[in-house]
């Protein structure tokens, strides 16, 4: 058993998958396509489904995928919170979390929470939260290991 993908509902797929590939590097990883028909509203239990769907990769990672979902018919809802019961957030180590936190930072993105050593001294651990520009959050850790 593998974990195949990560799936983000997102206001505006185009956007939002611009925002990961500029901060994180992610690549196409088919082109994007638009699902709906019979099948598509089954499978998903939405009745008249019709859905923008964009796949993205990271470029030397065979691991999971990143899918940005927008549906013609969306709900509203308020942002997600930190401690709210469900999918928490995504979490990437960086080489460079001072760079990747300004790239989140100059493409839209917030922050959360403040940069934070949860290692010592000797062994740093930086970890921050933030949010990408929909809303979700992120959880960044530097791999900087002296």
């Amino acid at each position: 058993m593998r974990l195949s993908h990560i799936s983000l509902t997102a206001r505006d797929a185009a956007a939002l998958g611009g925002f990961y590939a500029e901060v994180f590097g992610y690549r196409e990883r088919r082109p994007a396509k638009r699902l709906s028909g019979t099948s598509v509203s089954r499978g998903n239990g939405l009745k008249d489904a019709d859905i923008y769907s964009i796949w993205l990769a990271l470029p030397d990672d065979p691991g999971p995928f990143l899918e940005i979902l927008e549906y013609t018919q969306t709900l509203n809802r308020g942002r997600p919170e930190v401690n709210a019961p469900g999918f928490g957030h995504l979490a990437f180590v960086v080489n460079d979390l001072n760079r990747v936190l300004r790239d989140v930072l100059r493409c839209g993105g917030a922050m959360q929470g403040e940069v934070t050593n949860f290692g010592s001294a000797e062994a740093p651990v930086l970890i921050v939260y933030v949010r990408d520009p929909e809303g979700n959050l992120l959880e960044l850790e530097d791999n900087h290991r002296p």
